[in-house]
């Protein structure tokens, strides 16, 4: 229950924040915390369930998985950033 509330809750801020640009967003780049508790696949398999139906369906998980448990976000899952199609040709 506990994943799928934290993955609730990063669809929501993908969408949100995708739903002020013009551009398609087509990617989304995460950083895993070594200590996040749920592995890059569990993540990537609730997320791609998640957006299911929804205008983020096909959208591409890049995760990065950090390895040290030390770091100040090892339990945390960080949108990094989002990748936009350039519909404007620049």
């Amino acid at each position: 229950m506990h994943e799928q509330s934290l993955i609730k809750n990063l669809v929501e801020k993908i969408h949100l924040l995708a739903s002020s640009e013009s551009d398609r967003l087509v990617a989304a780049r995460l950083r895993l915390g070594a200590l996040a508790h749920i592995s890059a696949e569990h993540l990537r398999e609730h997320f791609e369930r998640e957006i299911i139906g929804t205008p983020l369906e096909g959208l591409r998980l890049q995760i990065e998985e950090q390895s040290d448990i030390h770091h100040a976000e090892a339990q945390e899952i960080i949108l990094d950033s989002l990748e936009f199609e350039d519909s404007h040709g620049d």
